[in-house]
């Protein structure tokens, strides 16, 4: 592992310890977050059949911190204390703000106009690390995050007519988009130092604590249900425990940037999942979307390393 970034503000950042083209592992991890995160849509929709949005990220949030703490790694590992600020506010901008705000954003947005918005997440991401690094990403990253967005758009476009859509809701969205830029960005120097277990099971369990009251409250408008729960466990344990360790090792590994261009993949498998399990049509626009967001991947993935410069050795997960 690297040194403890005690020494840096907490609002800083750092590049991935793998400059270079993405390696098999790289893929390998990119490729597990897009499906964990693209099949939890299914999930939360079936989770919601019978628990309020509050319970439903309380119960997520809960499961994922209780999955991780049961991992020795993750109690063995002790972090240093300068470095507890740093995770608190990540527990507040990666989970507790946009888990929040999502659930109620969707009750005055369709879906399709939330993931188009949640595609910018790659972009504030990228202009965040460009501010914090001073320096601006590679032309094929810039290219690549430009036609992932485009692509986003177009998967998104033949579904933006079907229900309302209101300021407030578009508003709540992208301060959630916001907060996932930063996050990553943020996450990266501790990430690095002590490995994405130690890491999000403290970060799990401090959101935990800060979704409490809201999920609470959604208690009490809730019904039980074993279809639901098995889901939501399930989201929990898998798409969000799992799921954010696979992101945090992906950010450590390769950097804010390009680990965040996962999002651009998301509705793809989710598009998929809903043709085969749903019997969804799929629009050619949205075919061509597809299409884009792949290429816009494979662009991003590549070495942004300068003639000068050799990345070091690999992150820990």
């Amino acid at each position: 592992m690297s040194s403890s970034p005690t020494t840096r503000s907490v609002l800083s950042t750092s590049e991935g310890v793998n400059r270079d083209a993405f390696s098999a592992v790289d893929w390998a991890l990119f490729v597990s977050i897009s499906l964990i995160w693209g099949s939890s849509f299914l999930l939360m929709a079936t989770g919601l059949e019978a628990f309020e949005p509050g319970l439903v990220t309380l119960l997520r949030v809960g499961l994922g911190a209780a999955a991780l703490w049961l991992v020795p790694t993750a109690r063995s590992v002790h972090v240093e204390r300068a470095d507890w600020p740093r995770l608190a506010v990540l527990s507040v901008v990666w989970v507790a703000i946009p888990f929040t705000l999502f659930p109620i954003a969707q009750q005055y947005i369709n879906s399709a106009i939330a993931g188009m918005l949640n595609g910018a997440m790659p972009i504030f991401a990228a202009v965040i690390a460009a501010i914090m690094l001073q320096r601006l990403p590679r032309a094929a990253a810039t290219a690549g995050l430009a036609i992932g967005f485009v692509g986003v758009v177009a998967i998104s476009t033949p579904s933006i007519g079907e229900g309302g859509t209101e300021a407030l809701g578009v508003v709540l969205v992208v301060l959630a988009t916001a907060c996932y830029g930063l996050a990553v960005n943020i996450a990266a120097p501790i990430q690095q130092a002590y490995g994405s277990i130690p890491l999000m099971a403290r970060m799990l369990g401090l959101a935990t604590i800060w979704t409490a009251p809201y999920g609470l409250y959604g208690a009490a408008g809730s019904t039980f249900e074993w279809g639901p729960f098995v889901a939501i466990s399930i989201a929990g344990i898998v798409g969000t425990g799992m799921a954010f360790v696979i992101m945090g090792s992906l950010v450590g590994r390769v950097g804010s940037t390009r680990a965040s261009v996962i999002t651009y993949l998301i509705p793809v498998v989710a598009l998929v999942l809903g043709v085969v399990f749903r019997g969804d049509n799929v629009a050619t626009i949205a075919v061509g979307g597809v299409a884009m967001v792949i290429a816009g991947a494979f662009l991003a993935s590549r070495s942004e390393t300068r003639p000068a410069g050799k990345p070091s050795g690999p992150a820990s997960a």
